[in-house]
């Protein structure tokens, strides 16, 4: 990684690594500090409401407190993060890793209600399927609205969605730095474009209302593939570095660094000069040495790894 030009190290932490593990977290964010990288964790793929291809524990024990399809009412396997049962669980899990890990920060990894991706509208949205209208999420909604929660999506519903997805993340970022002040929280969410082809209502899509959370430090918008449009990538990080600086955060765009390399080496060198010169605070990639060795491993993993390793140096020298 340091060949490489990486300063930071986002270090995947599941949530067997947190039950069996643990005491070996403290000892890789040393060896980490050792060499001069930063540390965030990441609880990778906790209860599927975060990105991560790991199985989740949460899961497996509670056949309950799952999201459920609004329009089939079929229980999902992604946990509902609306219940106090999957909430106490994650806040659980990060602050006891802010007591003892001794780690840099937090990076939210693309949170996320369950959504189904089979097909797409040209005038946004993915189908009329959605989540969440588990019972404590239709009690919620009925408390606030003062009637039933609907199975089509309807404003009330988008936004219940947007405050109710944001608070657990807000929330333990508040515990997290009472913890610890100097603790640095990145929330990275989907980069889609919001108002047309394609929007998705994940829950985190209302840029501005994350953005304006006053506990993340970091605004960050996902990975983008390759075969994308430059003009997207640019729209993408314009909007991004904007958000950011209209509410005093960094911002941090991606590049994808496994499964589908670009088919010129030379995109990276350009798009990683296009998020320099629209003002990105922070470059990041996932994942490390291109997924080698992983089934979502690039055609050429190394090379695209050592690819983003020259660019990462050129960045820093400049």
């Amino acid at each position: 990684m340091l060949a490489h030009g990486c300063t930071t190290v986002i270090l995947a932490v599941t949530e067997f690594d947190f039950d069996f593990w643990r005491p070996n977290l403290p000892e890789i964010v040393k060896a980490a500090h050792q060499l001069g990288l930063k540390v965030l964790l990441d609880p990778w793929g906790i209860g599927k409401y975060f990105g991560g291809e790991q199985v989740s524990k949460f899961l497996q024990d509670n056949i309950e407190n799952r999201q459920v399809s609004a329009l089939t009412g079929e229980k999902l396997p992604y946990a509902c993060f609306n219940t106090n049962s999957f909430r106490d669980y994650f806040q659980r899990f990060c602050l006891t890793l802010a007591r003892e890990a001794g780690a840099d920060g937090f990076f939210w990894d693309e949170p996320h209600y369950a959504f189904p991706k089979s097909y797409a509208s040209i005038i946004g949205g993915v189908a009329d399927e959605r989540t969440c209208r588990c019972p404590v999420c239709m009690k919620r909604f009925q408390e606030y609205y003062g009637y039933e929660m609907p199975r089509i999506m309807n404003d009330d519903v988008k936004q219940f969605r947007w405050r109710e997805a944001l608070f657990i993340l807000e929330d333990t970022s508040r515990k997290i730095k009472e913890i610890d002040p100097q603790q640095e929280i990145t929330c990275c969410v989907h980069a889609t474009l919001n108002s047309y082809y394609v929007t998705e209502y994940r829950g985190y899509d209302n840029w501005d209302m994350v953005a304006s959370c006053p506990y993340f430090d970091v605004f960050s918008t996902t990975i983008i593939a390759w075969e994308l449009p430059e003009a997207f990538f640019e729209q993408i990080t314009r909007r991004t570095v904007e958000v950011s600086r209209r509410y005093g955060k960094k911002s941090e765009r991606w590049l994808m660094g496994y499964y589908k390399q670009p088919q010129d080496f030379g995109q990276v060198d350009k798009v990683v000069d296009l998020y320099e010169s629209l003002g990105v605070d922070r470059l990041a990639a996932w994942t490390y040495r291109g997924g080698y060795g992983t089934v979502l491993a690039a055609l050429d993993a190394l090379k695209l790894w050592d690819r983003i390793g020259e660019n990462y140096k050129r960045v820093i020298k400049r």
